[in-house]
């Protein structure tokens, strides 16, 4: 079975949040992330780049903002595919499903920003169109975020609960090192 490596949003905007203080889980999904890139590079795997850019001139994703530029460790090699979304989902309104299709992939390995927005959004959109979902629960992030109630949730929480809601409906949830092992 064809395997793809789907790295999503990892963008400078996330550093500046983290610069600024945000709270965030998993510090060591970078590191994750980098030891996926780098394994799927050596087996000759397929690795598809996602980023999002911002319509808004404010937005910190606006291709024309620093923070829309891709944190170096991440940053695409020759020859890998780089897929522009203006969403929460990579594969609404791009050719990602065309892309991994075409090279005959049925495999995704899920890693990137943020476990609860667009790494998930990208997550159920996988599992609906039938691809065989992993999401890397140490190669992604989350912020805490305050609800719409008042209630303030840890970045932990948001982390635990993303895993928890996908887990065997979307995708099945393992390690980067259970990822590799694939």
């Amino acid at each position: 079975m064809k395997t793809a490596l789907l790295v999503i949003d990892v963008q400078m905007a996330f550093v500046e949040d983290d610069a600024n203080g945000a709270e965030r889980s998993n510090l060591a999904a970078s590191d994750n992330i980098a030891k996926l890139l780098s394994e799927f590079r050596e087996r000759g795997d397929k690795v598809v780049h996602i980023h999002h850019h911002g319509d808004d001139p404010s937005d910190p994703f606006n291709p024309q903002a620093p923070g829309s530029a891709v944190q170096p460790f991440a940053a695409p090699l020759d020859g890998e595919a780089v897929v522009i979304k203006h969403g929460g989902s990579g594969f609404v309104g791009t050719q990602l499903e065309q892309i991994l299709r075409g090279a005959e992939v049925e495999r995704l390995v899920v890693c990137g920003a943020t476990a609860n927005h667009c790494a998930e959004s990208r997550t159920r959109n996988a599992g609906d169109l039938g691809f065989d979902t992993y999401y890397t629960s140490d190669g992604v992030w989350a912020y805490s975020v305050t609800g719409p109630d008042g209630v303030e949730h840890s970045a932990e929480q948001v982390h635990s609960v993303t895993l928890s809601t996908l887990h065997g409906e979307f995708a099945t949830v393992v390690t980067t090192e259970q990822a590799l092992a694939l």
